[in-house]
């Protein structure tokens, strides 16, 4: 997972608003934008991953929380838990190196690709011992139903 700052996530969007008029997205439209639900957004900012601006109880997403729901979106597709993504997260700081956000995002990705290639090893023999079962199962079904007609022919 190549980890980015909030804005630099959001530089490849076309709806980069700029700082005087800033443009905000409601959250029906972030849900449609980004295929997810309006209790997903609502969760995520249970667990303190967005936090949208308020007018009344309208919430307004900017582009940083945009970015930042790509960044969850992209950590929960590799993997990631919630967890995970937030600790990432919060180590982010827009005047510093993130040097440590970095490393911390390497030491996880390191340890979520191991999981992942072992998951795929076993997946892999999982299909491999289905296959060599169908060829066996489709094998008897060929003798079960030729071995009837072959004794009637008798």
């Amino acid at each position: 997972m190549k980890l980015v700052s909030p804005g630099e996530a959001a530089a490849n969007t076309n709806d980069i608003p700029t700082e005087a008029g800033e443009e905000f997205a409601r959250i029906g439209e972030m849900a449609k934008k980004y295929g997810v639900t309006l209790r997903t957004l609502r969760f995520y900012e249970d667990k303190g991953l967005l936090n949208p601006h308020r007018d009344g109880s309208t919430r307004l997403y900017t582009r940083r929380d945009k970015a930042q729901l790509k960044l969850i979106l992209l950590g929960r597709k590799v993997g990631f838990s919630l967890r995970d993504v937030k600790q990432m997260m919060d180590l982010y700081d827009p005047t510093g190196t993130n040097t440590k956000q970095l490393r911390l995002a390497l030491d996880k990705s390191e340890k979520q690709l191991a999981r992942l290639q072992k998951q795929r090893a076993l997946i892999d023999d999982a299909i491999n011992e289905l296959s060599t079962s169908m060829t066996a199962v489709r094998q008897m079904l060929v003798e079960r139903t030729a071995a009837p007609q072959a004794s009637a022919a008798g």
